[in-house]
């Protein structure tokens, strides 16, 4: 029991890890719902995936071999190779999903007024909650890969989603308003979702075994992808911290 319940407190730490990325993608995504049904598409939408993500545990458990087993090989000498899998192409799918997702929003943002960019919350709230639940699953692969490499009680395990889910529900309010208050750092999320999407495209194609031209892509470790998170948004930090420094100077001397 008391391993047990050590496994539940380290996959409830490597859940909220994980899950970083997705609260983010939520956070972003649910601001394309009626304004009026964004909190109750962020409720419904992480909990749909919630009972989903443990059903996907159970499946997950019978058949595991069937996720990691390439069920398709391309040997084309010196040019591309693969030997792709049920888990590796699902991985590639919800890099290059939130990679669109990321630089539609950046393009929105940098070339559109804002009247065509309040157009963003034209999306129904069934849409939104559909991808949410959707990218949520895509998340979720990596979460229960681990967990399984930590625990094989399926009661552990699923806690720990629930948990993670309670937590990702109050949690995804409050970034939504400080994203809303703070529309600076806006910008930052959507680089850190492309950054993430990066790295599942590179993960993907390491699950997949591509070569290219005879070059095998790696995955981007964790390491790397949290060390560039940090200077991301220390960078960002400071970058605002001078931008008010120089607005204030520049709102004196125009006093003067």
């Amino acid at each position: 029991m008391a391993e047990d319940l050590l496994a539940l407190l380290m996959l409830i730490l490597l859940q909220a890890v994980l899950g970083f990325d997705n609260l983010l993608y939520i956070s972003i995504e649910s601001k394309r719902a009626p304004k009026d049904k964004q909190k109750q598409v962020r409720t419904l939408g992480i909990g749909l995936a919630v009972v989903l993500r443990i059903i996907l545990l159970f499946v997950v458990l019978e058949i595991i071999e069937l996720f990691r087993d390439p069920f398709y090989h391309l040997h084309w000498e010196g040019v591309v190779e693969t030997s792709i899998s049920v888990h590796s192409l699902i991985v590639i799918f919800g890099g290059a999903f939130i990679l669109y997702t990321a630089m539609k929003e950046v393009w929105h943002m940098a070339f559109l007024d804002e009247h065509d960019a309040g157009e963003k919350g034209s999306k129904s709230a069934a849409e939104v909650i559909i991808l949410i639940v959707l990218m949520n699953l895509v998340f979720s692969f990596d979460s229960i890969l681990s967990a399984i490499a930590l625990t094989d009680v399926f009661w552990v395990m699923a806690t720990a989603i629930v948990i993670s889910g309670i937590l990702m529900i109050w949690l995804a309010d409050h970034v939504s308003a400080f994203l809303q208050k703070n529309r600076m750092f806006e910008i930052m999320g959507l680089f850190i979702l492309f950054l993430v999407g990066v790295m599942l495209l590179s993960e993907g194609g390491h699950l997949a075994h591509i070569k290219l031209f005879g070059n095998e892509i790696t995955a981007m470790s964790k390491t790397t992808f949290y060390f560039v998170l940090f200077f991301l948004i220390v960078s960002d930090i400071v970058q605002s911290k001078y931008q008010k420094k120089l607005l204030k100077e520049s709102a004196k001397v125009h006093q003067v």
